[in-house]
């Protein structure tokens, strides 16, 4: 049975995932959180570990999720369900592709859709910035003043490099700013 709610929960992220992972991280969250299957806290740790793991981050998260909840069964139902949706638009749009993009209301959707995934993009990362630096219901200033400073790095970088600096950079250059600032070092 959980392996079919594994599928099931997956296949809704995966049908309405527009704009790749950054986009689907509400829709993740809201089916993982109102199944029970992980906490805010551990999603909110385990979308870190999908980050910096090769591979999407929508896979590697349903996978992991899956694993979690049904061990390998669950896996593969929410990795499949997760990719499903994706590859059967992909074998649709390929088949259609020249005739898609010369529609002028097809063109009107991908134009329309553009803004509003990068609304959906720009809230989540205002609440996972505001979730991490009110954690525990105390507001942590080094989390507030890290994201202060590596949003200032990656914005003032535009001033002196033609394309900023490149995300690789910035996430070594977080990560030596985290560990620095949390004393792991």
């Amino acid at each position: 049975m959980i392996c079919l709610e594994l599928f099931l929960g997956f296949l809704k992220v995966g049908c309405f995932a527009f704009g790749g992972a950054y986009g689907a991280i509400p829709l993740i969250r809201d089916v993982v959180l109102s199944h029970g299957w992980l906490s805010d806290e551990a999603l909110l740790s385990m979308i870190a570990v999908s980050e910096s793991t090769p591979g999407p981050i929508m896979v590697n998260l349903a996978t992991y999720v899956g694993s979690a909840q049904a061990g390998l069964p669950g896996a593969v139902a929410a990795t499949l369900a997760v990719v499903l949706p994706s590859f059967a638009v992909i074998l649709l749009v390929t088949a259609f592709l020249n005739t898609a993009l010369k529609n002028p209301v097809f063109q009107a959707v991908l134009r329309g859709l553009k803004p509003c995934l990068s609304g959906i993009i720009l809230a989540t990362g205002v609440y996972w910035t505001g979730a991490h630096c009110v954690a525990g219901g105390s507001f942590d200033v080094r989390a507030a003043a890290l994201t202060v400073v590596l949003a200032t790095f990656y914005f003032g970088s535009r001033r002196f490099i033609k394309n900023g600096i490149s995300p690789i950079s910035l996430i070594v250059s977080a990560a030596v700013a985290g560990a620095a600032v949390y004393g792991l070092v």
